[in-house]
């Protein structure tokens, strides 16, 4: 495809704040996360000859943040072993109390599911497009999904409970 530097930028508005939030998923880091969209849209648009479809550009570019996002986790892990445990340190603010645990319950999930359950709700891929985005069957791709957001619900629903079992 052939792109000016103009509609590429229009493209990329249309995306912006889902790769960030996206990222940001993926990544428990504000900086990490910039620095993996800054890489994928450099790489998005040197590559963007490669594009057949502009209709495409979405699932392409959330693609080609998935691998940035990859690249860096492992590097990450190379650099400090033992560091995939640690959770981003937050203020805790009463009014985001919810956000924080749906956090905690997203941190749970393995790394396939946090980019299955992150291109679903952050990038609002059905399960064809994330289907062919992994080179999953969409089937798969809904089970997986299935399974992982429960495995949230019940992380959620310990949230909250007292050491007898009872909500306080």
């Amino acid at each position: 495809m052939i792109c000016s530097v103009k509609r590429f930028s229009e493209m990329y508005e249309t995306v912006y704040r889902d790769l960030y939030h996206y990222a940001l998923c993926l990544m428990k880091n504000p900086q990490e996360a910039e620095d993996a969209v800054s890489e994928a849209v450099v790489a998005a648009y040197e590559n963007i000859h490669k594009l057949k479809k502009e209709e495409a550009f979405r699932s392409w570019i959330f693609t080609i943040l998935t691998n940035k996002c990859k690249k860096r986790l492992k590097k990450a892990l190379k650099e400090e072993p033992g560091k995939e445990e640690e959770l981003p340190e937050q203020p805790v603010v009463p009014d985001y109390d919810l956000a924080m645990d749906v956090r905690k319950a997203f941190f749970v999930l393995s790394e396939e599911e946090q980019i299955l359950v992150g291109l679903s709700v952050f990038g609002g891929y059905c399960s064809q497009e994330i289907g062919e985005m992994m080179r999953l069957n969409p089937n798969t791709v809904r089970s997986k999904r299935s399974r992982a957001l429960k495995k949230m619900e019940c992380v959620l629903g310990s949230y909250g409970e007292t050491e007898h079992g009872r909500k306080e």
